[in-house]
């Protein structure tokens, strides 16, 4: 009794259920009987480029742009995630400088990677406040790969962390997560711009950021270089094919290879970031504003007018 008395839970984080996708019947359909439209952000993988989402959001947020929800892949579910559980842009930034190695690395002694994965789980759930998924203030949806069936799969419920962490495990970097039955990898191999996950839910403005590294600027010279390459060929491939159903795509200038720990680097990718999203700005109203849904009292004049011009 007394041992037990001396306990303290205070550090030990809530019971959460695993993360999983469940399938949810028109997720926006209250929206869509508002005359706005509804508006989903895509945010695409990229590594380290992943900073640069962070300088999109700020510019969004500048102009009143909010999005109904998020969708993710990669670094992409780590921002989105994080900025889906209520932080500002200028918090996202704050985050983004004060990371450092050790809060996300931890050295796997498995084959089957490098890194456990773990860190990135724990770092992302203490971010949101170890808010599941189905819970944060903008809905987010988190893009993985099952590993056996090469299948993708669109976390909705459950563990924040632990959906990111499927989806940001690396082939060959990370060690494959096991949720379930099932082991997931990097949600990039089948959707590195998840815009088609953004269209199936129902988005009516669709804004995708693509940090994809560009193959003509990849150096080649080595292992691991060529391995990059492999990587972002085939990743270039599939989100070209999704991109085509997006409203705006962000593609901020990203040549320079950023390292994921380098702060400089970190402001430089968040300004690029900032900068194309700028440019697309106009582009990004004129979608909202065609997309439009006219109230009830501007129906019922198009009517009056069309049976006007009836014969």
């Amino acid at each position: 009794m007394v041992l037990t008395g001396c306990q303290t839970t205070k550090h030990l984080s809530p019971i959460v259920d695993d993360a999983q996708a469940h399938v949810v019947s028109q997720p926006f359909a209250q929206i869509k009987k508002q005359k706005r439209p509804v508006i989903a952000l895509v945010l695409g993988s990229g590594g380290a480029r992943g900073y640069a989402h962070i300088g999109v959001i700020e510019v969004l947020e500048q102009q009143g742009i909010r999005p109904d929800f998020i969708v993710g892949t990669s670094a992409g579910s780590i921002v989105g995630s994080i900025y889906a559980s209520g932080k500002s842009a200028a918090e996202l930034r704050d985050i983004a400088l004060k990371l450092k190695a050790n809060d996300v690395r931890d050295v796997s002694v498995s084959l089957k990677g490098f890194f456990d994965g773990k860190k990135v789980e724990d770092y992302v759930n203490e971010q949101v406040h170890n808010t599941p998924l189905q819970k944060l203030k903008i809905p987010m949806y988190v893009v993985a790969t099952e590993l056996k069936e090469g299948s993708k799969t669109v976390f909705n419920y459950g563990n924040t962390g632990q959906a990111v962490r499927a989806s940001a495990s690396i082939p060959s970097m990370f060690v494959p997560i096991k949720i379930g039955q099932s082991e997931y990898v990097d949600g990039g191999l089948v959707s590195p711009v998840p815009v088609q996950v953004a269209r199936d839910l129902g988005a009516d403005v669709v804004i995708a950021v693509d940090i994809l590294a560009q193959p003509v600027h990849t150096e080649t010279t080595n292992v691991w270089g060529l391995f990059n390459q492999n990587i972002n060929i085939m990743q270039g491939r599939l989100a070209e094919e999704e991109l085509k159903y997006a409203d705006i795509v962000i593609q901020p200038d990203l040549r320079e290879k950023v390292h994921i720990f380098d702060v400089k680097g970190r402001e430089m990718t968040m300004q690029a970031g900032a900068d194309a999203a700028k440019e697309k700005l106009s582009d990004i109203q004129l979608a909202i504003q065609t997309k439009m849904r006219p109230s009830s009292k501007t129906q019922q004049n198009l009517t009056l007018k069309l049976n006007d011009l009836a014969p």
